[in-house]
């Protein structure tokens, strides 16, 4: 009996203009956890997708074999049947359901059509337990934190009797301890339960710890296969094979070119929409200044997301009490239009539900947020908006067939690309970014931070929010550390350090004990 679980044969996959992956052979062994690394674009949740029925038999060339079975999965279910399960980058839950029902949705616990809430309910109990989910199987997923709702899809892949589990990004939107905790129990799940792993993931740091192998794809192709024993595994060689060049610094070099303060903040407050006696911002007060990256680090639920909206023409938030200051005057945004109008933009953190139209295309993305600069008396001039598509879509590489091709077919770092073109094209005097580099690659990263340091040479402002240390002490000029709705902290970029934001947080959090 072979000792591979999985083996995809000579796979190629086209899309209209664009060949996703082209004859891509791909192994997983029993009992191994599999990593897949590769450029935004490369074909891994392409490659993933064919293998889970998401692109069903007949819309690729190749095969694949399970068990040393071929299978031809029509569907999703046919793949399931068989145990193998994907838990995509964005969580397929219901937000208003409990967690026992959709652990079990799709394969509820049921007698003649009837749902057994008590079955279902200690199944839930049991399946919780055995993934560390220490909340309520009866709270509702919109209640619970990323980090527990990934347990979820966990403890409902177990439901399924999962024997090959397939996870796309699955700690980009968890803080340390939290992807800490699921790295573990997806060892603890392959020593223990003989579970295997395929994990695509850009934090290369986690992959070299936990794999036994990680494949590299690059545009379309498998590159190479490196073995834990037989190879000298280490981040910077998985880089190489990624981007076929040594990357010898993750951060572009930059020489700081700042001036006065151009965007001040002073005593901002902010009351959650739902509770109007919830504080969530609390007398924050910082400034900016032109030619500066000022970085925000912080926690999840720290509060930067929701000051930085709270900011963008009342995005979030209830009785918003405060001052802004802009360029010396003291200003006021009615709204979203009007933030935008006075030189404002908000990079998202959640590019595919706020950030993007997804079932439109690249150019009519990146125009929406300057419609005015391209038309002339309410018709907008399509030509020129074309002009300024290709533009950016040259100026920042962006990987697509043409800008007619839909921003849902592109990949994660592509789609990120969409959204940093719309607001430059708005020419924006304050730009604030939340966590502008979430789930893409090194290379596309790079390519962001430049584009950045680009935007501070120019003059502008920059507002800086990431979950990833290292990426804020890398391009950042100055630090700010939030904790709990205030800030805690501010630090130069030459003094920071991991353990002095830490500190700053750690003591925050006892002093308001």
């Amino acid at each position: 009996m072979s000792e591979n679980i999985l083996e995809m044969k000579n796979i190629t996959k086209e899309f209209p203009g664009v060949k996703a992956l082209n004859d891509v052979n791909f192994k997983v062994k029993k009992g191994h956890i599999h990593a897949l690394v590769g450029e935004n674009g490369a074909g891994k949740s392409t490659l993933m997708n064919v293998l889970s029925g998401i692109y069903p038999y007949g819309t690729y060339e190749g095969d694949i074999l399970y068990h040393g079975e071929i299978c031809q999965f029509k569907n999703i279910k046919d793949s399931e049947s068989k145990g193998i399960a994907i838990i995509h980058q964005e969580l397929a839950l219901s937000p208003y359901m409990s967690v026992a029902e959709n652990i079990f949705l799709g394969n509820e616990r049921a007698r003649n059509g009837v749902i057994d809430w008590r079955e279902t309910n200690s199944q839930a109990i049991k399946l919780m337990e055995k993934v560390g989910l220490k909340v309520k199987h009866n709270a509702l997923i919109k209640d619970i934190g990323v980090g527990h709702q990934q347990l979820v899809e966990i403890a409902k892949a177990l439901g399924k009797d999962c024997q090959l589990l397939i996870l796309d990004e699955p700690t980009a939107a968890l803080n340390d301890e939290d992807a800490d905790h699921l790295l573990k129990l997806l060892v603890e799940l392959n020593t223990k339960q003989g579970i295997s792993c395929i994990i695509i993931s850009h934090k290369l740091h986690e992959l070299t710890e936990i794999s036994n192998c990680i494949t590299v794809l690059r545009d379309g192709s498998a590159i190479e296969t490196l073995n834990k024993g037989e190879h000298r595994i280490s981040e910077d060689l998985i880089i190489k094979n990624m981007v076929g060049r040594e990357l010898t610094d993750r951060f572009p070099t930059r020489t700081p070119k700042i001036g006065e303060v151009a965007f001040e903040v002073r005593n901002w407050t902010v009351f959650d929409p739902l509770d109007e006696e919830s504080v969530v911002i609390d007398n924050v007060s910082f400034n900016l200044r032109k030619g500066e990256i000022v970085g925000f680090a912080g926690l999840m639920g720290a509060g930067r997301t929701e000051l930085a909206m709270s900011l963008f023409g009342g995005a979030y938030g209830r009785n918003i009490r405060g001052t802004i200051i802009k360029n010396g005057e003291e200003t006021h945004f009615i709204d979203i239009s009007d933030a935008i109008h006075k030189g404002m933009a908000y990079l998202t953190e959640d590019r595919k539900n706020a950030g993007l139209i997804l079932i439109d295309d690249i150019k009519r993305n990146i125009s929406l947020s300057n419609l005015e600069k391209i038309s002339n008396g309410g018709v907008i001039n399509s030509n020129e908006e074309s002009n300024v598509a290709n533009e950016y879509r040259d100026k920042l590489r962006i990987k697509s067939s043409s800008i007619l091709q839909k921003t849902g077919n592109l990949s994660g770092g592509n789609q990120q690309k969409v959204c940093v073109a719309k607001w430059l094209f708005s020419d924006p005097d304050v730009l604030i970014l939340d966590e502008p580099t979430r789930g893409i690659d090194v290379g596309a990263k790079y390519e962001i931070y430049t584009i950045i340091n680009q935007l501070a040479d120019e003059g502008k402002c920059v507002m800086f929010i990431s979950s990833e240390l290292p990426e804020i002490l890398g391009i950042s000029d100055r630090i700010y550390v939030m904790n709990e709705g205030r800030i805690v902290g501010e630090m130069t970029s030459t003094e920071a350090s991991q353990e002095k934001i830490m500190t700053c947080i750690i003591q925050s959090a006892r002093g308001r004990r």
